[in-house]
């Protein structure tokens, strides 16, 4: 990825389901900017030593702190960590929201996965997008984005999402799964043959590929859920993003089943 005008990003919202760019960037009000985390030993480590981690990060041919310092914009340790599941990820969508620089880091999630919430957002195209929520996936894994932004940030994403319908989103922390910085943006999740189905239960029977980067809590990282129609409900499967793409989902799978309400899919704090 190279540095651009983050207005020039080509991707459309039908795309926003699968993590964009992919690899870890900063975005500011004009400019998409590439950033390469460093090379990290450790197996687990503190959100604080993985906000130190990120702030070694180089953009611009410096340390994310001294870029962050530079434009006299809060620092990463005044910033929180929220998965991008989504939309939120498109820096297009991101430049419009002007929510001012917003650090964000490839991440992955292991036992959880991203799925399609059962509504449409019109604003954008017609006859709208599903935003991502996230739910439980035993034994999956897959890439997404983590961002490292402040409270005020944060509370104009979930308001964005909400689009004027007040508790429709709502920030939460969980209490399951498992979270890790990924360095390798070519990640590949398991197949959909993988996927085992016992009647109650989808197991993923793959194993998942060795870490490139430190674990840790998922507890400690807030996750945007949808919370009055939760995820679509496949006669009991999820349908994760990384199998179905955005236009194909609405088209064979929307309004063919149910929603799964969003405490019956992910545990919280």
């Amino acid at each position: 990825m190279e540095k651009m005008k983050s207005s020039m990003w080509h991707y459309t919202p039908a795309n926003s389901p699968q993590p964009l760019p992919k690899s870890s960037f900063l975005i500011n009000k004009t400019e998409l900017i590439p950033m390469e985390l460093p090379s990290v030993e450790d197996n687990e480590a503190t959100i604080e030593k993985v906000k130190q981690i990120c702030g070694q990060s180089i953009v611009d041919g410096q340390t994310l702190s001294q870029y962050l310092a530079m434009i006299s914009t809060p620092d990463i340790s005044h910033r929180k960590p929220i998965l991008l599941l989504g939309e939120l990820a498109n820096p297009f969508q991101l430049s419009r929201m002007n929510i001012g620089v917003l650090p964000v880091v490839t991440v992955r999630i292991e036992d959880l996965c991203r799925t399609y919430t059962d509504s449409l957002d019109a604003r954008m195209i017609q006859p709208g997008i599903h935003h991502i929520t996230l739910a439980r996936s035993q034994g999956w894994w897959e890439l997404t984005h983590m961002a490292l932004a402040t409270i005020d940030q944060i509370k104009k994403m979930i308001d964005w999402l909400s689009n004027g319908r007040k508790g429709d989103w709502k920030p939460v922390k969980p209490s399951e799964g498992d979270i890790m910085l990924e360095c390798d943006s070519n990640l590949q999740s398991p197949s959909p043959t993988s996927m085992q189905w016992d009647g109650k239960v989808e197991t993923c029977t793959d194993n998942p590929p060795t870490p490139t980067g430190p674990k840790f809590s998922i507890s400690e990282v807030i996750v945007p859920v949808h919370t009055r129609l939760g995820c679509y409900d496949n006669r009991g499967k999820m349908i994760r993003c990384n199998h179905v793409s955005q236009r194909d989902f609405h088209t064979n799978y929307f309004r063919r089943g149910s929603s799964m309400k969003w405490q019956d899919i992910l545990q919280i704090k």
